[in-house]
């Protein structure tokens, strides 16, 4: 085994991703796999389900090492705690928890605000996206002290507002604050908890606010001043995640790294004038 191998190897890695359909997800789970970590794909998607991407990433990619799906509600307390049962079946006890629900619905003026909806958008990415399954990991692993590791997944919206995403930007600061405050409190059960901040990656859920038109790749308004902000001036490609969720994940490499929120963003948030 290599220097590299050692270091960033993730065969003793038996990874949980809630949101496991989603295109960041799958990135991230591909390239644990690459790594060799052991991987449950946890969503309630149908169109591809956790399943549907975990056979995909069974043909893709090498390994001998376990990948499944399971249809989760993460939004509940016993749902979770079944699906963890079934994946301790399939793959063993996990020992890394990637959080990876959450998104946005809509955007509008303050005075617009559709109060129910600003909540469906908090609880989708506060609760379902963090706190619970967060939760119910720490209980499992305190319990029976493993030293597990979590991350969440932040946004540009942590750091600052983005207009017009009210939910969002409310829900997504949460995470980067929940995100020290649990690093803080589990630190002495040696679970670590950091966070990842993709900038602007072109995805299902975002696609239409940001592309006019997808054949000649022509950028509606907002996309073009999203460009206009990041120094690359580009999006991102999500297999520009892969260098930091391998780190993150790595004991070896981030063994005593906790509370830190990594941004991927092309300089986003450095952006001046």
């Amino acid at each position: 085994m290599s220097y590299v191998e050692e270091l960033f190897g993730l065969k003793d890695t038996r990874a949980v991703i809630t949101g496991g359909a989603g295109v960041i997800a799958r990135a991230m789970a591909s390239v644990l796999r690459r790594a060799g970590a052991s991987i449950s794909l946890w969503d309630l998607a149908t169109s591809p389900s956790a399943a549907d991407t975990a056979a995909a990433l069974t043909d893709e990619i090498e390994s001998d090492a376990p990948i499944v799906g399971e249809s989760v509600d993460t939004t509940s307390v016993d749902a979770i705690r079944d699906a963890l049962a079934k994946t301790e079946s399939a793959i063993g006890t996990p020992n890394l928890l990637i959080n990876g629900v959450g998104g946005n619905r809509g955007k509008s003026a303050f005075v617009d605000l559709d109060i129910e909806l600003f909540r469906k958008v908090l609880d989708l990415n506060i609760m379902a996206g963090l706190v619970i399954p967060t939760k119910v990991f720490a209980e499992k692993w305190t319990e029976r002290k493993i030293p597990g590791t979590i991350i969440n997944i932040a946004s540009m919206a942590s750091y600052v507002p983005l207009s017009g995403v009210w939910a969002y930007d409310a829900a997504k600061s949460a995470v980067l604050n929940l995100t020290q405050a649990t690093a803080a409190e589990f630190a002495s059960a040696g679970i670590r908890v950091n966070a990842i901040a993709p900038g602007f990656f072109v995805g299902n859920q975002n696609r239409d606010l940001l592309i006019a038109n997808n054949e000649t790749g022509e950028l509606t308004a907002r996309g073009k001043s999203i460009i206009d902000h990041t120094p690359y001036g580009r999006f991102g490609s999500v297999e520009e995640l892969e260098g930091a969720v391998v780190y993150l994940a790595s004991p070896k490499a981030s063994g005593f790294v906790t509370g830190v929120c990594i941004p991927v963003d092309g300089g986003y948030l450095v952006s001046n004038i």
